[in-house]
């Protein structure tokens, strides 16, 4: 899913981020300068913190359960 139609960046663009071999991204600014561009209208801010809150969620719920 595209969620950022400004850069064209998707879903799994941004949960790759918070992989990256160069730390992971820990906010929407992070997300888009590992992928190499930049915030222009803002509208994909809330939709992208979702993303990686349920990455984070998810993360720790697999941690849990191990």
């Amino acid at each position: 899913m595209i969620v950022c139609s400004c850069n064209v960046l998707s879903d799994h663009d941004v949960r790759a981020t918070m992989h990256s071999e160069g730390g992971p991204a820990r906010n929407p600014g992070e997300v888009h300068r590992c992928l190499g561009c930049s915030r222009k209208c803002g509208r994909c801010m809330h939709t992208i913190k979702n993303i990686m809150n349920e990455a984070l969620c998810g993360a720790a719920e697999r941690r849990a359960g191990s």
